[in-house]
């Protein structure tokens, strides 16, 4: 039985880095009316934090007790803006470094990380209306979702973007540095024993690779309001 959720449906938005997600699921969620969730940033909060904090990665119990006891992440908008804040820091900039993208994918596969944002995602979600990326929505956090897409660019696509993106908030990386960092995080994210990036049976895969973002967003959100329709009708 389909679970009837008040505020309407769940889109979730899978794939790997750099493949234009959370501008696209920003994007979506404003042409829908709907609530973005970047549970990338959230990721990236938790690793941040468990960083500067000095936590052995490698001793599970002290990860799981500083997820428990010490971490506190919220996704908030400021004048129109979305804003990551960890443990009431605003850490929206500081968890963009390519230093941070790498130390992410391995915090992310952390059992006691994942159980703690699972929860959470799954809250903000649970009513629908909202759109939510990341690389495990449509497998574990929403199996359930009404709507389902699978992002992807090929390698040197998404490190030309990524590569810009650094570039233009003064970050100097250069490309070929660029496409090691992203096919070494593909790697991580898809060979991690919890919870690994894959696409979902019934997600539907869009190659953004040669599209605009005019054209990925059309396409999406044209099924996504389609989708609507149909569990509207059913109701």
């Amino acid at each position: 039985m389909k679970t009837v959720r008040p505020d309407g449906i769940v889109v979730a938005i899978d794939g790997p880095s750099g493949a234009g997600k959370s501008t696209i699921a920003r994007l979506l969620a404003e042409r829908l009316g709907y609530v973005q969730v970047d549970t990338g940033a959230m990721y990236r909060a938790a690793a941040l934090l468990l960083s500067r904090a000095g936590i052995d990665l490698g001793n599970i119990e002290a990860v799981g007790r500083y997820c428990h006891n010490n971490m506190d992440i919220r996704l908030e908008s400021n004048s129109g803006s979305r804003v990551v804040l960890a443990n009431g820091m605003d850490v929206t900039d500081q968890i963009r470094s390519p230093e941070m993208s790498l130390l992410t994918s391995r915090v992310s596969s952390l059992k006691p990380v994942r159980e703690a944002l699972l929860k959470s995602q799954q809250n903000m979600g649970r009513r629908g209306g909202v759109v939510l990326e990341g690389r495990d929505i449509g497998t574990v956090v929403f199996p359930d979702a009404e709507m389902k897409f699978y992002l992807i660019a090929s390698v040197e696509e998404r490190a030309r973007r990524r590569c810009e993106e650094l570039n233009r908030k003064g970050q100097p990386v250069t490309l070929a540095e660029t496409i090691t960092d992203v096919i070494q995080r593909d790697r991580q994210d898809s060979e991690r024993d919890i919870a690994p990036l894959r696409q979902a049976d019934d997600a539907v895969p869009i190659d953004s690779s040669d599209l605009s973002i005019e054209d990925v967003l059309e396409a999406m959100t044209t099924l996504s309001r389609n989708k609507i329709e149909a569990v509207s009708a059913r109701l």
